[in-house]
């Protein structure tokens, strides 16, 4: 990522909400009552019906969310204290080596780094969620690294002229400008998230990967198709609520509203 990411989350408060804001939710709405509508109307096998039922659904839906959410809060708390730390004089040299390592974690293919992680820490979902933080660090590491960075200059000096120490500035100044970069990075890592959990039917995490599986594997194309489909439809709804908070968490300046 580069500064363009600055200028992309920034052009997207220029003039109001965004229509993706209006657009998004209605998608996953209009998906999931044509799923609805489906699942209605369909004779599902005997093995169909035992993994379509809602009770089994909703199940691995809330699998997945979890899945998803633990996974980017752990993501959160580890990779903005370190893109701050790198952004600091004193440790400007080792931001290479962090940023390095964390190219690594997303570059490594998900599936290989599950297993590994399988092989050493043993299967289940915490094991699935260190693979995914592993994997998901770099947006919001990167993001957070360019938000801090292209705070201008004198605007710092200006804070600490007034009597700022450098602590201060950073959590009323620096911080709040790169709001808008940094929750565009935590988006990123959300909807990576989604899609990636569903790895972690492989060493037995549950979630909405077990229906893609299963499907694949004994193909029956009703459970691949509903695994698919309630994937995208989570996906679109967990980036509509991140674009939501990036709007709203912005400050008022940087999302075209009079302050």
């Amino acid at each position: 990522m580069t500064a363009t990411v600055d200028t992309e989350a920034r052009n997207r408060f220029a003039g109001g909400p965004p229509f993706d804001l209006i657009l998004e939710p209605l998608l996953v709405v209009v998906g999931f009552v044509g799923y609805l509508i489906w699942h209605a109307t369909q004779t599902f096998s005997e093995t169909e019906a035992v993994q379509l039922q809602w009770s089994q659904l909703g199940r691995s839906v809330g699998e997945h969310i979890w899945l998803t959410v633990v996974s980017a809060v752990l993501v959160v708390i580890i990779a903005i204290p370190l893109g701050i730390l790198v952004t600091r004089k004193r440790f400007a040299r080792i931001s290479p080596i962090i940023v390095g390592l964390a190219n690594i974690g997303q570059a490594a293919p998900v599936l290989g780094m599950v297993v590994l992680f399988a092989m050493w820490l043993g299967t289940g979902r915490w094991t699935a969620v260190a693979a995914l933080v592993v994997y998901a660090v770099l947006p919001i590491l990167q993001n957070t690294i360019v938000g801090l960075r292209q705070v201008d200059d004198r605007v710092i000096e200006a804070a600490r002229g007034q009597g700022f120490s450098g602590f201060q500035t950073l959590i009323k100044v620096e911080l709040p400008l790169s709001v808008p970069v940094i929750l565009h990075g935590v988006r990123t890592a959300l909807v990576i998230l989604v899609g990636t959990a569903t790895l972690g039917t492989f060493i037995g995490a549950g979630g909405l990967g077990v229906l893609i599986t299963t499907g694949v594997t004994l193909y029956l194309p009703p459970l691949l198709f509903s695994g698919a489909l309630l994937v995208a439809l989570l996906a679109l709804a967990i980036d509509w609520v991140a674009r939501l908070a990036e709007y709203l968490l912005s400050p008022r300046g940087l999302r075209g509203v009079p302050a």
